[in-house]
């Protein structure tokens, strides 16, 4: 799954623009991994970075094809946002695309309280993506 997703988001997105982050990336000491099982089967991923000491960022969420709009993007985000949460975060970024294929994340994204913010980290604003952020201080 995560090498789907890491292949499909470099070939829809021109080259310097896809931020998804691969395995080594996964692995890094400042990147936690979550998955979501139907059995034997991965349906879902995602993974949160430190930024700082009280920041994060949602990286390569990921429902997988025939389980997206069943609650398996909304339970790896929950995992993420609680784990930020334990850590003393008091806010999550993350970076998206741009193109119609985005929308059922960005939906996700929204229903859980992200709202659009200027771009963060090393990250610069173009057409091919945008920033959200959600305020952990005051949502539970």
């Amino acid at each position: 799954m995560l090498h789907a997703h890491v292949a499909e988001q470099r070939a829809g997105t021109p080259p310097g623009f896809s931020f998804a982050l691969d395995a080594g990336g996964l692995g890094a000491a400042d990147v936690a991994f979550w998955t979501a099982w139907d059995g034997d089967t991965p349906i879902g991923m995602g993974a949160l970075r430190a930024l700082d000491a009280t920041s994060g960022e949602v990286k390569s969420m990921r429902a997988a094809d025939g389980w997206r709009g069943r609650g398996v993007g909304r339970a790896v985000l929950a995992a993420i946002v609680a784990e930020a949460r334990a850590r003393g975060y008091t806010r999550l970024f993350l970076e998206t695309g741009t193109t119609p294929a985005y929308a059922p994340a960005l939906s996700l994204y929204t229903r859980a309280g992200f709202v659009a913010c200027d771009a963060f980290g090393d990250y610069a604003l173009s057409a091919h993506n945008q920033f959200l952020s959600l305020d952990l201080q005051g949502r539970h």
